[in-house]
């Protein structure tokens, strides 16, 4: 055990046990930060574990219990989170359990067979039970959802890519369950790529003298602008643009908006966002704009229900 007694779970931050190798492995692995994974989960067990040790299960489950966990989708999905879960584990019960069989993230899940199989001891896994299912089945729901909007637009040419609109602290962890879904991240924060919007150009004059304005002053950036009409999109065309948002546009303006850069011999890039919805994205698609921009797989999409089912003491 790391850190702590087995009846000591919940006695503040630094009765927390630190990540196994393995962990830390897979967490690198999946392109997460294990330290700030760390830091989520602890943030997480404080909500929990605030107010002193899991009181219910200390008080029905005996000291030396031992058990194995599994951990099961109550619905068909994709899981995403497996490495975060086994975070949360690592943090409550240290080096006092082991994973006996898991699955990797992005696998595709049966309703009732186990994605993730525990050992050790009752007291712990009960107190990291609903911590790690938070993460489990929040990053789980959003793969989920971005595998059907893959699926509806396969063989298109046309990418789904998410946005900003993530909760606050929790970014990573929910583009990272995007990419399990087979989708793809747009920009992370607001100084690794630039997006100048309709709030920007009015504050700058016009789609030209923004664009130009961010090239003075983040030449190196990749730049998209967002264009509401046709008008504007020509516009950004003769300014050189790379890549082009089309916000609101219906489909038939979208295929209007792509005869419009290969008339004008362009290379730019165009995005469709805004409206879209999983009925709707293949008429998107098969437009041939490049890209569609869901905010909702990050913002609204339901949990996957996963359990935790003590199976042998």
């Amino acid at each position: 055990m790391t850190g702590h007694g087995h009846d000591a779970y919940g006695h503040g931050h630094d009765a927390y046990g630190r990540l196994s190798a393995g962990t830390a492995a897979a967490l690198r692995a999946a392109g997460l930060d294990s330290q700030e994974v760390y830091r989520a989960v602890c943030a997480a067990l404080a909500e929990d574990l605030r107010y002193g040790p899991d009181v219910t299960t200390q008080a029905t489950v005996p000291a030396g219990a031992v058990a194995v966990a599994e951990i099961t989708p109550r619905k068909p999905g994709v899981l995403a989170g497996g490495p975060v879960a086994r975070a949360v584990f690592d943090a409550v019960l240290g080096a006092g359990y082991e994973v006996l069989a898991d699955v990797p993230d992005g696998t595709a899940l049966a309703a009732g067979r186990p994605a993730m199989i525990l050992r050790g001891p009752v007291r712990g896994l009960l107190t990291a039970e609903r911590t790690a299912l938070n993460f489990l089945c929040h990053l789980s729901g959003i793969a989920t959802v971005t595998a059907r909007w893959v699926a509806a637009v396969a063989g298109t040419g046309a990418v789904l890519r998410d946005s900003r609109k993530t909760l606050p602290g929790l970014r990573d962890l929910e583009k990272y369950a995007v990419r399990c879904g087979g989708g793809t991240n747009h920009r992370m924060g607001l100084g690794d790529s630039v997006l100048i919007k309709d709030n920007h150009i009015q504050a700058a004059g016009s789609v030209a003298e923004a664009l130009a304005a961010v090239r003075a002053r983040a030449p190196g950036l990749h730049c998209e602008v967002e264009v509401d009409d046709l008008a504007q999109l020509a516009e950004a065309l003769r300014a050189g643009a790379a890549e082009v948002l089309l916000d609101n546009f219906t489909p038939a303006q979208c295929a209007q908006a792509v005869r419009l850069v290969r008339e004008a011999g362009a290379a730019t890039r165009l995005e469709a966002s805004g409206g879209l919805t999983l009925e709707t994205a293949r008429a998107y698609a098969e437009t041939g704009v490049d890209y569609l921009a869901v905010g909702a797989l990050t913002h609204s999409s339901p949990y996957l229900d996963l359990g935790m089912d003590l199976t042998a003491r």
